[in-house]
Parts: structure tokens; C-alpha cells; sequence
């Protein structure tokens, strides 16, 4: 670990602050707002519509300026969509509420490649670690975002107002520390160089299938019961202080296990930690399902977010063996969209189905994604074994 991959894994924890903090109260403040309560999550749906949007833009803009630029540019986008969210809730606009979460999307799309960076910030034989590490960075968030949260609810008149200041201040600290990271030089182009494989072809290759089946789904699964668990435990008549506890352990679940999970990488392969994570989705759903007491969907949470970090972890490593250097922009690019388009449709599920059909056909529901997910594994290890046969 240099400097720049500890400053990134800060930068890391401040960007799930972020997200946190949006997870934890847009749900409410969309509940309190909309016309409609199955509308209550379209503020969470608007922030990953507006990172499926910006994911070509954003590649763009790596493309031509670099890491750092483009970075920089995603914090301002974050420092003036916290603003205009202030500002929607204070004067109880709704629709400026889910445009000013959908126009913070491109800050999340510049976000989400800040693990593909931590590789390029190290040696070839530290990647998997690398983008465990940084990863790990979001305990920061898993700590500092639920407690933001909590603490600044009411640090306003307007319930929440305060919330959407502080991400503000987030943001500012958070171009301070990108600022100071040095990132590769942005290699020059060369007039008939070769641009690599058509992304069609890219995509079409089992691994980065997979890779994108297992981020897509993997985080699908994470986002439709975590945006939806403060709205449950409204209804089952928690306070809001336990609804944030219950996110931070998730969180915490979700980046505690990157100190290690690069590791178990190296050491068993990326598939059967993939494996496992699933095996954890599905656990994590028995448990919702047995009951709604605090410590079940506590301990149901925390066992998502490990499920999510392997999942994950393993999807980011997998997708780095699927496209060349020449070909990361788009190759990367192609896979937050999956990832993205997917949180889409599961923030508005989560709101709809939670808010229409209860917490225990969410859950429900969230085994078809997971089986899927386990197919692809399957179906990959079943190719892997056949190339090996081939070549003998």
C-alpha cells in the first residue's frame, strides 16, 4: 500500500459516505414527499438512473483527461447536487429532489471507478489486494454515514435539510484528498494505434459475462434490500436511530472483509469466493424471512454486505482479465452500466414492493437474482473446465 492507494481508500470511504447517507434518509424524505407512497424510493431510483446515464460520459472523460479530472469533476457534481437536494426538501419540491439525486448520479459513476484506479496504482502481482484494500476504505462510510445521518437530522428546521449540507462538506474534503493523489499519466495518443477489440466482441466472452452478471446482480440484490430496510423498520415501528445502526454494521459488513478478501482471492480463486458470497445472499434472506426482530435484520444485513464484498471484490477481478489496456475505458464503462441499470430497477422495486406487498415478498423475491447468479458461476466453471480438456 503507497500513499496514493491510502489516500484513494479515504477518498473510497468518503464516497460511501455519501451513498450511505443517501440510502439511509431518501427513502424517508421521499416517503414524506411524494404524491404517492409507492414513489418513495424514486429519489434513491434517480441517483443510479443518473449513474447509468453518465457512465459513457464518464468514460469519455477519463478517456481525454485522466483519473484525476474526471474524479474531480464527480466532486463537484456532489458538492452542488448535495445543495440543490437542500434545497428541494427545505421548500418540500419533490421532483427537484429525485432530478437533483438523478443529476448526483454522475458523481456516483465516477465513484464506482475508483477500484478499477486502485489496480493501476499498484504492481501487477498486488492488483487483487490493491482493489480489496481500497475497497476496504468504505468503512469509513459504513462508520461515518449512518452516524452523519442520525446526528444531523434535525441539525436544521427542515427535517434532513441538514443531512444534504454535510454531503456538501463531504465533497469539499474529498477533492482535497484527490487533489494530492497521483494517478498514471494519461498515455498520448498515437495517430493508427491499435484501439483494441469492438466492445461487442468484448462482451460476448464468457468471463466478462460473468464478471458482469455477478456485479450487476450482486449489487441488485444489495441495493433492493438495503433501500428498502429503513422503510420496513418504519413500518415495524423503529426509530431512525435503528435503522442507522442496522445500515452502519451493513456497511461495515460490506468493506470490513476488504482487508482480506484480495487474499482469499489469490489463495482459492475468484469463482468459489463468488461462490460463497452467494451462499451468503442466500443466507442473509433465510434470515430476513424469519422474523422482524432488531438483531434479524441487523444480522441479516451484515451478512449481505460480506456476501456483496465477495461478489463484488471477485466481479472487479474477474472483469480485468476480460479486456486490455487499450480497452479498459469501455470494457469498464459497459460493466457500471450493467451494474447500474440494475440498482436502477431494483430502487424502485425495493420502494414499490416493500410499500405494496411487505418485507417478506421483497425478500422473496431477491432469490431470483441470487439463483441466477449461482448459474453463472456454474456455467463459467463449466467452460473453465472445458478449455482445460481441450488443452490437454
Amino acid at each position: 500500500m503507497n500513499k496514493n492507494l491510502w489516500l484513494l481508500a479515504a477518498a473510497q470511504g468518503l464516497f460511501l459516505t455519501n451513498n450511505v447517507v443517501f440510502i439511509a434518509i431518501n427513502g424517508l424524505v421521499g416517503l414524506a414527499l411524494a404524491p404517492l407512497g409507492w414513489m418513495a424510493t424514486l429519489p434513491v431510483m434517480g441517483y443510479v438512473v443518473g449513474g447509468a446515464i453518465s457512465t459513457g460520459l464518464v468514460a469519455k472523460t477519463q478517456a481525454k483527461w485522466g483519473r484525476k479530472v474526471s474524479f474531480q469533476l464527480g466532486l463537484v457534481v456532489a458538492f452542488t447536487s448535495a445543495l440543490l437536494c437542500a434545497w428541494a426538501v427545505t421548500h418540500t419540491q419533490f421532483w427537484l429532489l429525485v432530478a437533483s439525486t438523478m443529476f448526483a448520479g454522475y458523481y456516483s459513476a465516477n465513484g464506482q471507478l475508483y477500484r478499477f484506479a486502485a489496480a493501476e496504482l499498484a504492481s501487477a502481482n498486488f492488483r487483487e489486494k490493491a482493489v480489496s484494500l481500497v475497497m476496504a476504505g468504505g468503512l469509513i462510510g459504513a462508520v461515518v454515514g449512518p452516524n452523519l445521518a442520525s446526528r444531523t437530522q434535525d441539525l436544521t428546521a427542515v427535517p434532513f435539510a441538514g443531512a444534504y449540507l454535510s454531503l456538501a462538506v463531504v465533497a469539499i474534503v474529498s477533492m482535497g484528498l484527490m487533489a494530492v493523489i497521483e494517478f498514471p499519466p494519461v498515455p498520448p495518443k498515437v495517430a493508427g494505434a491499435d484501439q483494441g477489440r469492438p466492445l461487442g466482441e468484448i462482451m460476448r466472452q464468457p468471463v466478462f459475462i460473468v464478471a458482469a452478471v455477478g456485479a450487476a446482480l450482486g449489487y441488485g440484490v444489495m441495493n433492493l434490500l438495503m433501500a428498502a430496510t429503513p422503510l420496513a423498520m418504519q413500518v415495524c415501528g423503529y426509530a431512525f436511530k435503528d435503522a442507522a445502526l442496522v445500515l452502519e454494521w451493513h456497511v461495515i459488513g460490506m468493506f470490513a472483509p476488504g482487508f482480506f478478501t484480495g487474499h482469499l482471492i489469490k489463495r482459492f480463486g475468484t469463482l468459489p469466493i463468488m461462490g460463497v458470497g452467494v451462499l451468503l445472499n442466500a443466507l442473509c434472506i433465510a434470515i430476513a424471512l424469519s422474523g422482524v426482530d432488531l438483531h434479524q435484520f441487523l444480522i441479516a444485513l451484515f451478512l449481505l454486505g460480506v456476501g456483496w464484498n465477495f461478489l463484488f471484490t471477485g466481479s472487479t477481478t474477474l472483469a480485468m482479465t476480460a479486456y486490455r489496456p487499450e480497452e479498459k475505458d469501455r470494457a469498464q464503462a459497459a460493466i457500471n452500466f450493467c451494474v447500474f441499470a440494475t440498482m436502477a430497477f431494483t430502487s424502485f422495486a425495493s420502494g414499490a414492493l416493500v410499500t405494496t406487498q411487505g418485507w417478506q415478498w421483497l425478500n422473496l423475491g431477491s432469490l431470483v437474482p441470487v439463483a441466477l447468479t449461482a448459474v453463472a458461476l456454474l456455467w463459467l466453471a463449466s467452460v473453465r473446465r472445458r478449455e482445460v480438456r481441450a488443452a490437454v
